[in-house]
C-alpha cells in the first residue's frame, strides 16, 4: 500500500506539487491497521489502493487520497482538527497519529456509532466522534488548527471557514459532479483567506442532514 501511494504521489506531483509525501504521514499510514475499519468479507483488500464499501451505502476513501489530504492539511502534535464526514473512522485514525485532538462529524447515525466505537477500541483517545450536519461545523469546540472534508460541496461552508483558526488550514472537495476540484484553503494569520487547486477529483456531494446522506469513495 505504502508503495501505491508513494507512486500515485509521484504521478500525480504536476498538480500537487508534492513528488513525495511528508515521512510522518507516512508513518501513520503504516501504523493505523487499516483492515480494522474495512467489513470483514473486504479484509483481503483492506491494503490496496482502492476505496472500499463499509455498508450504508458508503466508503473507505483511497489509501492515497487519505495520505495526500492529510499531507496537505500538515496536522500537528498540538493541533485540534475537524473532519466532516467519519465514515468508517479511517481518516480520523491516522490525523489521530499526528494531531493532539480529532473532532469528526458523520452525517449517518449508525455509522458515527460504530466508528466511535471502534475507535475507542483500536486505542484512540484523541478522537470524538458524533453524529450531525458537518455543513455547520463544531463550534463548542473551535477554532481549529485544520478542517478537513471528505465530500464535494458547490461552495465551502461559511462555519468551517469561521472555525478555522487564522494560520489555519481547510480541504474540501469544491464544484459539481464531473467537475470538482480538491481546494486547499489557508487563512492568514490576519484573517485572510486564499485558495489553491490541488487536484481534480470526484467525490459524492456534502449534503445537509435530512437529505439523502453520502459519503466520499
Amino acid at each position: 500500500m505504502l508503495e501505491a501511494i508513494a507512486a500515485d504521489a509521484a504521478a500525480t506531483a504536476e498538480y500537487t506539487g508534492r513528488r513525495t509525501l511528508d515521512g510522518r504521514v507516512m508513518d501513520a499510514m503504516a501504523k493505523v491497521p487499516r483492515q480494522e475499519f474495512v467489513p470483514r468479507d473486504e479484509a483481503g483488500y483492506a491494503y490496496v489502493n482502492e476505496a472500499l464499501p463499509i455498508g450504508y451505502g458508503q466508503t473507505i476513501s483511497q489509501p492515497f487520497i487519505v495520505a495526500l489530504m492529510t499531507d496537505l492539511l500538515g496536522p500537528k502534535p498540538d493541533h485540534r482538527i475537524l473532519e466532516v464526514g467519519t465514515g468508517s473512522g479511517y481518516q480520523a485514525a491516522v490525523l489521530a497519529e499526528l494531531a493532539g485532538h480529532v473532532y469528526s462529524i458523520e452525517a449517518i447515525p449508525e455509522l458515527a456509532a460504530e466508528a466511535s466505537a471502534r475507535l475507542a477500541r483500536l486505542g484512540y483517545r484523541n478522537v470524538t466522534v458524533k453524529a450531525g450536519d458537518g455543513n455547520h461545523g463544531w463550534p463548542e469546540h473551535a477554532p481549529f488548527d485544520g478542517v478537513i472534508v471528505t465530500a464535494a460541496a458547490a461552495e465551502i461552508p461559511g462555519p468551517l471557514l469561521q472555525q478555522l483558526r487564522p494560520g489555519g488550514r481547510l480541504l474540501i472537495p469544491v464544484g459539481p459532479p464531473r467537475n470538482q476540484e480538491l481546494t486547499l484553503v489557508e487563512k492568514s494569520p490576519a484573517g485572510q483567506i486564499t485558495e489553491r487547486v490541488v487536484l481534480p477529483v470526484a467525490f459524492v456531494p456534502l449534503v445537509s442532514v435530512g437529505e439523502p446522506r453520502h459519503r466520499v469513495g
